[in-house]
């Protein structure tokens, strides 16, 4: 038996007596052999052990990134208490609420109906028929007439000379947005506002059709009456564009939005740059930050608000470097704070005491933001300098903890973003137009996020300049809390007339 056979199997002690010595020497020798070699298997399972338990951290985190994102409140409502909530019913008066559906909705039409008895009925004491009084009992109700399609069939009279009969003059036709369209300037503006401000897909307008007694409406014409009147209203929409591009701070995001087809290119991007009184998008096939430059580089921003991403970098180191030969204002990056406060609040599962401390701070950072609301400017300035304690107890507790946790941990990405961005994070408190996050921009992408996931995407890139179009006007209305299917009413109507476009700021001001 040679000494190979022992590799691996114990060997009793009573056969070590049939090895001769340069067998025994053999064995130990590669007995060493395999003992080295299950030295660095253990080391190796070691490391595997590791890096399984680091992966173990990070997914538990992503896991719980996740389920907050769909089943847990957004952090911006993070410390609204029900106490509070409770305080703030028993300060409402009761004797102040409105109960007539009148005074509720004082913008609403009012018809007056009479009730009757059909004939006067007789006295129950005496007999005699009783007659109206002219007193009458009051109430009132909301109701609601359904939509009516109705087809109009338009003559238009002709006129001829009874003199020479030499001549004969139609009347000419009203102006409308697409001339010989089979849809009205009405159901034109119809469609878009559904599709655009209702977010109610081309199909379901469909369907809803057909169930007031107009079955078969072609889906893929009205997609196109939108074209045309995107179309038309384009004057407006660079009207925007120019409102957004004349302010000193303008507030930047972009969101995926899908090209089904109509080009090589899935995956566009609609862009998103807005003032306190205009939203302005465009959709482009790409991500790159050159689409931000292109914009800034014709604007007067000097405070560009998006998150930290890095194309917005780009574009102001861009437009930075044109603005130095024409001695013009240089940009500045100015981070949102609900980003950063997002962050800490998804790694509160895991790390719930250390992350609790950025959370009780930025809990009271808005607390005062909230005072600051309508205040004058040398009040909001002296509020907001409140803030710069508590920023710097999140900065000095960022730099200690650091060290302790891994870079790849939700805590270890939280801190990181706030103390890299710290400088961009904290402007605001200065510079008294600055807002503290770009919530307001966001939510001026949430009813196009919406849609996108109404509809799926666009099938045309003509389809997406429709959107951009669209969505701009309806976005801009609600800024200026108009009421987007009047003012498209009144455009188109002034645009028939030959008058000047305008923008939803302007219409508002009218």
């Amino acid at each position: 038996m040679g000494a190979q056979d022992y590799l691996f199997e114990p060997v009793p002690a009573d056969r070590f007596d049939l090895l001769t010595h340069e067998e025994l020497l053999k064995f130990c020798k590669l007995q060493q052999k395999v003992n080295e070699r299950m030295y660095k298997e253990v080391q190796r399972l070691r490391t595997l052990r590791d890096e399984l338990e680091q992966k173990t951290i990070l997914i538990e985190d992503q896991y719980i990134v996740l389920k907050n994102k769909v089943f847990g409140k957004a952090s911006e409502k993070e410390g609204r208490e029900e106490p509070e909530k409770e305080n703030k019913k028993k300060k409402a008066d009761p004797k102040t609420k409105v109960q007539l559906p009148s005074e509720r909705y004082p913008d609403a039409t009012r018809i007056e109906r009479h009730v009757e008895f059909q004939e006067a009925p007789d006295c129950k004491c005496c007999g005699e028929k009783l007659k109206d009084s002219g007193m009458t009992e009051d109430s009132e109700f909301l109701t609601v007439i359904p939509k009516q399609y109705l087809v109009i069939q338009q003559k238009r009279h002709k006129y001829r000379c009874e003199k020479c009969h030499g001549d004969i003059q139609t009347a000419p036709a009203p102006p409308r947005i697409k001339e010989g369209s089979a849809y009205s300037d009405e159901m034109m503006m119809d469609v878009a506002m559904t599709k655009f401000c209702d977010l109610i897909p081309i199909q379901r307008y469909v369907a809803i059709a057909e169930r007031s007694d107009v079955p078969g409406l072609p889906a893929q014409s009205l997609i196109e009456s939108t074209h045309y009147v995107a179309d038309f209203v384009r004057p407006s929409y660079e009207l925007l564009l120019k409102e957004v591009i004349a302010e000193t701070v303008l507030r930047a995001d972009e969101t995926p939005h899908r090209m089904l087809e109509g080009d090589d290119k899935s995956n566009w991007y609609l862009w998103g740059f807005s003032s306190l009184t205009a939203s302005y998008f465009e959709a482009h096939d790409t991500r790159s930050g050159d689409v931000a430059s292109a914009f800034l580089k014709n604007s007067a921003c000097e405070f560009l608000v998006s998150d930290v991403y890095s194309g917005y970098g780009k574009a102001v180191r861009e437009t930075n470097e044109s603005r130095l030969n024409s001695n013009l204002p240089q940009i500045r990056n100015i981070y949102c704070n609900a980003h950063a406060r997002r962050r800490f609040k998804e790694a509160k599962d895991r790390f719930p005491e250390e992350a609790q401390f950025f959370i009780d701070r930025y809990k009271e950072i808005y607390r005062l933001e909230a005072t600051a609301v309508d205040k004058p400017p040398e009040e909001v300035l002296r509020i907001r300098k409140e803030m710069g304690p508590y920023f710097e107890d999140m900065k000095m507790r960022a730099m200690d903890l650091t060290p302790a946790f891994s870079t790849k941990s939700s805590l270890g990405k939280a801190m990181g973003y706030l103390l890299r961005n710290f400088q961009e994070l904290t402007a605001f408190i200065d510079i008294v137009p600055l807002p503290i996050d770009n919530n307001s921009q966001e939510r001026l992408l949430r009813n196009p996020v919406i849609g996108r996931k109404t509809w799926y995407g666009t099938h045309s890139k003509r389809g997406a300049e429709t959107m951009a179009v669209l969505f701009s006007l309806v976005e801009s209305c609600k800024l200026n809390k108009v009421n987007p299917r009047e003012y498209l009413k009144r455009l188109v109507e002034a645009l028939h007339r030959g008058e000047k476009p305008f923008t939803p700021a302007t219409f508002k001001s009218q």
